[in-house]
């Protein structure tokens, strides 16, 4: 076989098979640009952390990489369906052109969601003065309002009138809001959580009306998740807290300290140095606030002792270093109290006289 007769071979060949070989041409291409562009993205990506403090490039990127691939992979096969719908003979190809814009939707779509999900998570971890509550539930909004978008937008491309859907929905809506008028208590009562904040994400909270009381874990649209104290989860619909009270001691400036103390009638006489010495050690403590109320008074002849109370407010309003401040100021009044020889528990004494029968009295 002369070169020349194997030319008009290969020539007749690629005549009659060309679209095979473009296809296959399509298909290799899409494949090389998808990879490079993977590569240049996870580059970016790395340097532009090095370079930049900011999140919104390290979201951008982050929320682009899988859309991107795949829109690379939509236009590609679409590009290579085009090519082979003139030799296939298929009803199947006049289906490229909805479906490639419907993909379109889908992963725009997608990038905007991952979007706004990594600006939210974003901006709570690096943000500490936002309020994560406030955070979550605009960022629940926006991906809601992208999805319902997106649905429309679908909807028109595929030849659906939006006008008789959104006539649709609002008939449709009046008979789901009768069926599913709890559902929307719930997610309205959630939605004024999110607005009023009367509570956020890890705030201890109580309810005096109900037997509500824990950290809050979760705020969702449905439901808010409370873990109680014995560690027990506690699932609260979101339409109760609209007719309860909830006492957020979380929030709560400073933790009071309310104390009655008795001793014997036998210390009258040193009450009021140990009146003194407390109120004056209580106003020299460094863990007690003097800008706010602090009492020390004689309040009451008991049954059987002289009872002084103590009322003050400490700096610190966590639990745990609360109890310990609170520990440390008791002990200095005991001490102040065995200082001039006084006593301040109960102690049970037999009195004899020999005028009267014997009689059991209680002392302090």
């Amino acid at each position: 076989m002369s070169v020349s007769t194997a030319w008009d071979w290969l020539q007749s060949v690629y005549r009659n098979d060309a679209w095979i070989y473009e296809v296959f041409a399509v298909v290799l291409v899409t494949v090389c640009i998808n990879a490079l562009v993977r590569s240049l993205l996870s580059r970016l990506a790395v340097r532009l952390a090095q370079r930049t403090h900011t999140f919104w490039d390290d979201a951008l990127i982050g929320a682009a990489k899988r859309p991107l691939g795949w829109l690379i992979w939509v236009l590609g096969l679409s590009v290579a369906a085009g090519l082979a719908a003139p030799y296939a003979k298929s009803e199947v190809f006049e289906y490229v052109a909805p479906v490639r814009a419907l993909a379109v939707i889908v992963l725009l779509s997608w990038f905007l969601v991952g979007f706004i999900d990594r600006v939210a998570q974003a901006v709570m971890a690096l943000r500490p003065n936002v309020d994560p509550t406030t955070a979550m539930a605009v960022s629940r909004l926006l991906r809601i309002s992208v999805i319902v978008t997106a649905a429309l937008v679908a909807l028109q491309s595929l030849g659906f009138s939006i006008s008789g859907v959104l006539a649709f929905g609002g008939v449709g809506g009046i008979a789901v809001g009768f069926a599913a008028k709890d559902l929307l208590a719930n997610f309205f009562g959630g939605l004024m959580i999110h607005l009023d904040r009367p509570f956020g994400i890890g705030d201890w909270i109580r309810s005096p009306d109900r037997e509500i009381e824990g950290m809050v874990e979760e705020i969702g649209w449905r439901l808010t998740t409370i873990r109680t104290f014995d560690k027990r989860p506690l699932y609260v619909p979101n339409s109760a807290f609209t007719t309860i009270t909830v006492e957020n001691p979380s929030r709560m400036s400073h933790r009071r300290i309310r104390e009655t103390i008795g001793l014997r009638y036998d210390d009258i006489a040193v009450l009021p140095q140990i009146i003194d010495e407390v109120r004056e050690m209580l106003q020299n403590h460094p863990e007690i606030d003097e800008s706010q109320t602090l009492m020390v008074n004689f309040d009451t002849f008991g049954e059987s002792s002289l009872q002084f109370f103590i009322y003050c407010f400490t700096h610190t309003t966590v639990w745990v270093e609360f109890h310990r401040i609170k520990q440390s100021v008791l002990v200095e009044i005991m001490a102040i109290i065995a200082r001039h020889g006084a006593h301040a528990q109960p102690v049970r004494r037999v009195q004899l006289d020999d005028a009267a029968p014997p009689r059991i009295t209680q002392a302090q």
